[in-house]
């Protein structure tokens, strides 16, 4: 053994050994790279997972009665944006998220049918998206829309057109 070299001791082997091992995950996490992490706001998971539910046939609406006419009201001011994430909540570690969606299903869908498409489109539109993995989510279904609910919806802005 020469004398310019000197051995490591068992500590600065161990310290290296993990420096190494930690390396090598960052580098299989598509958000945690050698080069800079990402991050991701629920905010944007929730987003993603609003607009995949709305793209499945049979929702009707999002969210529970009370979310619904909070979004009514904010649609009639002018120049407001339709509100994707209502019925929308997302939990969220660094590489992992589930999600909570409550909808309203329109009458004569299957709710166990819907509920699946909606899983897909949210699994593959929120990885994709994020690059987080979705472990779950989870559906509430909160009303059942009737046909003749939009009978009712009609009459009701009639009288409302005439009152003013």
């Amino acid at each position: 053994m020469s004398q310019d070299q000197i051995p490591a001791t068992g500590e600065e082997r161990r310290v290296r050994e993990v420096a190494q091992d930690e390396t090598q995950q960052r580098e299989l996490d598509a958000l945690h790279t050698e080069h800079g992490d990402t991050t991701v706001a629920e905010s944007v998971v929730a987003k993603i997972a609003g607009m995949a539910t709305r793209e499945v046939p049979g929702v009707y609406a999002m969210g529970n009665a009370a979310r619904r006419a909070v979004n009514a009201l904010a649609q009639r001011i002018p120049g407001s944006q339709t509100n994707v994430t209502g019925g929308v909540s997302v939990e969220k570690g660094e590489t992992q998220t589930a999600i909570e969606i409550a909808i309203v299903l329109d009458y004569g869908e299957s709710v166990v049918q819907v509920s699946e498409q909606i899983r897909e489109n949210v699994i593959q539109a929120v990885e994709y998206g994020t690059g987080l993995e979705v472990v779950a989510v989870n559906i509430n279904v909160t009303d059942v829309h009737l046909p003749d609910d939009d009978a009712e919806d009609t009459s009701s802005s009639f009288e409302s057109a005439e009152l003013r």
